[in-house]
């Protein structure tokens, strides 16, 4: 079997559209329903804990489903987990379109999880099964760039779409078409590429089969329990412990996008279109940013980047409420998305750096798990800190100081992963 890039470029290809629809299914929640959680979905104004409650649930369950993505994959294969995320979010759009009350945005929420937790992850995992070592980076980097890209495209299309059509239509047929075409390329164009794992495998067995040999955790058994794989990621090795706890941080950022931004610029007199540009900022800056952050780690080294992107992103976290004005407000989430164009597509590159073949799509599973824990842990800490201060101001200024230590417990615990840059002896 070929590996690269270029040697599969239509595989390639159909897995990044499948990435972008992945984007653009989660993109259509991320503007219409928290700014109008109020006026459309009966939710008592000043209800920070129920405000946050559909981002909690989609992040417990999509952490849940990472985890288990990742050993269904290598037993059921990637493209048949692919498909039954996709079947999963067909209930989505009519779900908020007959919504009653909030608890049924919730329930739409918590399907969603499944099928992030599913798609994007096979979407991740199929592309590093066929692209080579040297190559993890600017695949990763393509991978997130197509799916926030995606994101937020959704996000302003939908604005507009609820501007014209009502936010419960607008959503019923943006949500209905991206997820009916979704699952009919997944059905009809994507391959299964368990086999190159595979092979992938059997080329490392062999004598000489690569320059630079990563340095594989110790003391892990030839085919790991879930439990033991569980444990290596968790705190076993640091390496990957400091990983999975930046992993999970940074979606603090991401849950305060998601549930709180739309509020706060809706409270300060913006427009759903003009909310829909705001986040859009930070979802095309961090998607554009991954095609060349991607790139460059795999010329300079992960480490740095991610502990300076945890930090860059804070900074542009703190700095949305310390001004206002459309102008202002764009800047700071150009500078959280650039932080998080730095730090995103690197982690999951250093994770799958030092991943043997073996057990690669279970430990990005893991690492997926304590990533997406961070949008639950980090709503229950964005609707604590907002209640307990009595204004939204608060919520920011907990996500500024989480990734601030968390970037500084990577940057202690952590070490470049990049097998040429730091290989093993």
């Amino acid at each position: 079997m070929s590996f690269g890039i270029r040697a599969n470029l239509g595989q390639f290809l159909q897995q990044l559209l499948q990435v972008l629809l992945v984007g653009m299914t989660i993109g259509m929640m991320r503007n219409v329903v928290p700014a109008l959680a109020e006026t459309e979905f009966g939710v008592p104004r000043g209800s920070f804990m129920l405000l946050v409650a559909f981002v909690v649930a989609f992040g417990f369950v999509k952490g849940t489903m990472n985890f288990a993505a990742g050993r269904l994959a290598e037993e059921l294969g990637r493209k048949r987990v692919l498909l039954f995320g996709w079947l999963v979010a067909w209930p989505i759009p009519a779900l908020i379109y007959f919504s009653q009350s909030w608890s049924w945005v919730v329930f739409a929420t918590v399907l969603l999880g499944i099928n992030q937790g599913l798609t994007w992850s096979m979407t991740q995992t199929a592309k590093l099964d066929f692209t080579r070592a040297d190559q993890r980076g600017l695949v990763i980097g393509l991978n997130e760039f197509s799916g926030y890209l995606g994101l937020a495209i959704a996000g302003v299309a939908t604005g507009y779409l609820a501007s014209i059509l009502g936010p419960r239509v607008g959503l019923l047929w943006f949500g209905g078409a991206v997820i009916g075409l979704a699952t009919f390329l997944a059905w009809t164009s994507v391959a299964e590429t368990l086999p190159w794992a595979r092979d992938e495998v059997k080329k490392h067995q062999g004598a000489g089969a690569t320059v630079f040999r990563p340095r594989y955790p110790e003391a892990v058994s030839e085919h790991p329990s879930t439990a033991e794989m569980f444990a290596l990621m968790s705190w076993r090795d640091r390496r990957m412990a400091s990983l999975c706890q930046a992993g999970l941080v940074e979606k603090f950022v991401d849950a305060l996008v998601w549930a709180l931004w739309p509020i706060y610029l809706h409270q300060q007199g913006l427009s759903l279109p003009g909310i829909g540009w705001i986040v859009g900022v930070y979802g095309f800056t961090w998607g554009a940013a991954q095609f060349f952050t991607g790139r460059l780690s795999d010329r300079v080294g992960r480490h740095l980047l991610n502990v300076w992107g945890m930090w860059v992103c804070g900074a542009g976290v703190a700095l949305m409420p310390l001004g206002s004005g459309s102008l202002w407000w764009s800047l700071s989430a150009a500078i959280a998305g650039l932080g998080m164009a730095m730090l995103y597509p690197n982690l999951s590159a250093a994770v799958a750096d030092i991943a043997h073949p073996r057990w690669r799509a279970s430990a990005i599973g893991i690492y997926r798990f304590w990533r997406d824990l961070g949008y639950g842990i980090g709503a229950l800490g964005l609707g604590a800190a907002a209640a307990l201060g009595g204004g939204l101001e608060n919520a920011f200024w907990f996500v500024a100081v989480a990734m601030l230590v968390s970037g500084g417990i990577l940057l202690h615990w952590g070490e470049e992963t990049h097998p040429r840059l730091n290989p093993a002896v």
